[in-house]
């Protein structure tokens, strides 16, 4: 019995000290993993659609909460001025989520270029949703105050990719749930805004 309480009170303490430093390292690394993201991953989107900037977008950001979920917000300044925005939003695709950057022009209310960032779609297929120029462009233009985008097999007005429906869906998906977001958000957004026009 002295036994198993020996082992139970090892193994009790084995587990703490782990989960504390693996704790630990997660903290200690966050900033770096975000980092890496931004440059890597999410920082050719984010210059893409908002190329011509005469800032960097990606120094010059602010977070917002929107339902327990914290959103970044990446400014585009010209002439001093910051007239423009580019954030990330989520869609599900075929293979899983699908992260999709989008550019809001401030004054129009426009979407001025979208980007997929991430997404786990077949090679070949779905894939080409991060490397169809043609595709990605036809959500330039669009009102932010729309209320749902589709694709046009559901009625919508975006053509989807040949052999890849679920992807564009989900790209569309993406689209609408950003609307929302900059919906909700819009009177935090022109507050923060104000903060990169001084």
């Amino acid at each position: 019995m002295n036994e198993m309480v020996k082992m139970v009170v090892a193994l009790t303490v084995l587990s703490a000290v782990s989960g504390g430093v693996l704790a630990g390292l997660h903290r200690s690394t966050a900033s770096r993993i975000e980092a890496q993201q931004l440059m890597f991953v999410k920082g050719p989107a984010i210059k893409a659609i908002l190329a011509g900037a005469d800032n960097d977008p990606i120094s010059d950001r602010f977070k917002l909460s929107d339902a327990g979920t914290e959103t970044n917000f990446f400014v585009g300044k010209r002439n001093g001025k910051a007239d423009s925005i580019a954030f990330e939003s989520f869609g599900k695709g075929f293979g899983g989520d699908i992260g999709l950057m989008v550019g809001v022009n401030l004054a129009s209310g426009r979407v001025i270029g979208a980007a997929v960032t991430t997404h786990s779609e077949t090679p070949g297929f779905g894939a080409r949703a991060k490397d169809d120029p043609a595709f990605s462009a036809q959500f330039k233009g669009i009102s932010m105050m729309d209320k749902q985008i589709k694709v046009n097999k559901d009625g919508g007005q975006m053509n989807a990719l040949s052999g890849a429906t679920i992807t564009s869906r989900g790209v569309c998906a993406a689209v609408t749930k950003a609307m929302s977001t900059f919906q909700k958000l819009a009177p935090q957004i022109k507050e923060q805004i104000k903060r990169f026009n001084k």
